[in-house]
């Protein structure tokens, strides 16, 4: 029964993390709710976009409110352009963000006239949107798969060396395996695919979500390497603490971004942050 409860536990702590990861991300929607003539309308307003296609911005709007899409490129000294939100119904107005190359960014602010009303959505402080090239499902859903279940795994095995399960110590290997096989093998294929490049993490910059990797990887090999021949159970309790504050800092934090003075990209900044 015990052992049920403590898998129980890892669980709802992983699930629990995943879920902060993504909702505090930096390319997770943004929501935001107004009043059109004393209604309350909500929306979700996108904050990553494709390469490869315009990114379409949708607001929940009556017919007779009048909206625009400003926006220009992000820590870029120019003048907003402009794009009217078109009515695809009688509550749903859309307006499209041209495609940019992997790692550009933008940033937006929406206006909505209604009647002799006018209304702003972040002007003061702009949205910004993060471009990537098209991941393919081969390799996106194994990466997320093995990431999450390295999570659970790392979870799973502090809590067995917290109560001096001796499963634990075979449980190690999983987790290290699992880790090694997400993060350092099929994140940096994603990587690639996303931004053209295979680690932007240590010692090549300042990628967060390769050098968070990288930190959790190396409490797990610490780990394994202090247990194989004794019982340090301090140790995976550690390396488990480390993985889960590690991978509970929102995703893509500090991640690639063009540089469009130079044509470049660069690792290490962010403006504003899938789960793993």
């Amino acid at each position: 029964m015990k052992k049920y409860l403590i898998f129980s536990l890892a669980l709802t702590i992983t699930l629990a993390a995943a879920v902060y990861q993504r909702l505090t991300g930096p390319t997770h929607p943004k929501r935001v709710s107004y009043l059109i003539d004393s209604v309350e309308y909500k929306s979700k307003l996108i904050r990553s976009g494709e390469s490869d296609k315009d990114t379409k911005i949708t607001l929940h709007l009556p017919i007779n409110a009048i909206a625009t899409l400003h926006y220009k490129r992000f820590k870029v000294n120019e003048d907003f352009s402009s794009i009217p939100f078109l009515a695809v119904d009688e509550n749903r107005q859309e307006a499209y963000l041209p495609k940019m190359p992997a790692a550009a960014k933008l940033e937006y602010y929406i206006e909505i006239v209604e009647g002799a009303n006018t209304h702003f959505l972040f002007k003061e402080n702009p949205i910004t949107i993060r471009y990537k090239d098209p991941v393919p499902a081969w390799v996106l859903i194994p990466h997320i798969l093995f990431m999450f279940l390295a999570m659970l795994f790392s979870n799973l095995t502090g809590l067995q060396a917290t109560f001096n399960i001796p499963s634990y110590k075979q449980n190690i290997t999983v987790s290290l395996a699992l880790l090694f096989l997400g993060g350092l093998i099929l994140g940096p294929i994603v990587q690639k695919y996303a931004f053209g490049a295979y680690w932007t993490g240590f010692p090549f910059g300042y990628d967060l979500t390769d050098n968070k990797t990288l930190i959790a990887f190396a409490a797990w090999l610490i780990a394994f390497i202090t247990n194989r021949k004794n019982n340090r159970p301090v140790m995976v309790i550690l390396a488990a603490v480390v993985t889960i504050i590690i991978f509970s800092i929102p995703h893509s934090l500090f991640g690639s971004e063009l540089d469009y003075e130079s044509g470049k990209v660069i690792t290490g900044f962010v403006h504003s942050l899938c789960l793993f």
